[in-house]
């Protein structure tokens, strides 16, 4: 029964070390302009620069800022990994017909970054067609 119990505790230790790599992080924010106006969450936001910041609370709550501090909002994200570390810093949006979506973020380095939730603006979207992805080139803080 000893080795059961030693068992469980070391893939209970293993599966919360494997899973902590899944939160990125955006330690000081990233910069980036935008030359269109676009969406993230449920705010729109006009084209200009801007600079994107974890929550203190919650790492999974994204906050954008206009560098000019006229514009702000919060969205939701969830991490996202790809196969090799990210060759540079950028905000990839979606856009659908006229509108941009932002859709992740990346940090030049690693492997996991952070997807944005689709609200039900950018859902009903999707229905009607397939997205085009394009990114923008961002600079860590």
């Amino acid at each position: 029964m000893k080795t059961f119990g030693k068992i469980t505790v070391m893939a209970a230790v293993f599966t919360l070390m494997s899973a902590m790599p899944l939160v990125a992080q955006i330690v000081n924010g990233l910069s980036f302009s935008a030359s269109s106006s676009f969406y993230a969450g449920n705010t729109k936001f006009p084209a200009g620069s801007y600079t994107i910041t974890q929550s203190n609370v919650d790492n999974n709550i994204l906050q954008v800022e206009s560098t000019n501090d006229k514009y702000s909002g919060y969205f939701e994200a969830l991490p996202t990994q790809s196969e090799q570390p990210h060759p540079k810093t950028e905000v990839t949006f979606h856009k659908y017909g006229g509108v941009d979506y932002l859709n992740r973020v990346w940090i030049q380095g690693q492997q996991y970054g952070l997807q944005a939730e689709q609200t039900k603006a950018e859902k009903k979207a999707a229905a009607a067609g397939a997205p085009v992805d394009h990114s923008v080139a961002g600079t860590k803080k």
